[in-house]
């Protein structure tokens, strides 16, 4: 639906040409006027934790713990990024360290956040063996409960910091980076701030408010799961280990 469809454009192109291009397209379709945006309504409520298996015979369980986070319009997204990055966003990162590198108990471990227009998601994916999931899945809860709990040391905030700025600046000699930063402010409507402006934000964030955000967005109480292996009944078991919130999907 073309009302439905934001264009973005970076490089060596010119506005009116992009402009141009896009109105004969639409026109030749004869659908500029005919067309209405179709637009979801805004959530209003976050659901409930939700509990989900699928049995497979893998090798390894493939576990995510998840919650809602927070919309792309939030003054603390760049404390949700600076979490990411400290939790398991980066090679540095307290899971990566403690489960794979001390342990070796995950070749693949990560946190992740989402923003969109209204909501957003934040949460952690590891894949691990059967006589590894429950352990892995406790780190993962010591980690969270650790730095909700204020344990996070200035060093620590900092590294997260310039690893957070790195990654921004060099993905800006990207393209088609700049090319989808343009359009997803669009479809988000929300500000497009300057790369300034951007590492003066993430520079103003404090280690409390990181904190607050583990303990806002990742209580035990938020968190779904979803896993896939050979044993539902060991996959309900190592996930106790985190929260005991959620019961088994009917």
């Amino acid at each position: 639906m073309p009302a439905n469809i934001v264009v973005a454009a970076a490089g060596n192109v010119a506005h009116e040409d992009v402009v141009s291009l896009v109105a004969r397209g639409l026109e030749r379709r004869g659908a500029v006027e005919r067309s209405q945006a179709n637009v979801r309504p805004p959530l209003v409520q976050a659901p409930p934790p939700r509990l989900r298996f699928q049995r497979k015979d893998t090798e390894q369980y493939h576990v995510c713990l998840g919650a809602p986070g927070i919309s792309r319009s939030d003054r603390r997204r760049f404390a949700a990024s600076l979490l990411d990055a400290i939790l398991g966003g980066s090679a540095s990162s307290r899971l990566f360290q403690e489960i794979r590198e001390k342990r070796g108990m995950a070749y693949a471990v990560y946190s992740f956040v989402s923003q969109y227009t209204d909501t957003g998601q934040v949460g952690v994916y590891l894949g691990t063996r059967e006589d590894n999931l429950g352990e892995a899945l406790q780190i993962t809860a010591e980690q969270i409960a650790d730095i909700a709990g204020g344990n996070l040391a200035p060093r620590e905030l900092e590294r997260a910091k310039e690893n957070l700025k790195g990654r921004i600046l060099l993905s800006m000699e990207s393209t088609s980076t700049r090319m989808n930063r343009l359009g997803k402010t669009l479809i988000a409507d929300s500000e497009l701030l300057s790369l300034d402006r951007i590492v003066a934000e993430i520079d103003a964030v404090e280690a409390d408010s990181v904190c607050a955000l583990a303990a806002s967005l990742l209580d035990s109480d938020r968190l779904s799961a979803a896993g896939i292996g050979p044993s539902e009944e060991r996959f309900l078991a190592a996930v106790e280990r985190v929260t005991s919130a959620l019961a088994p999907a009917a």
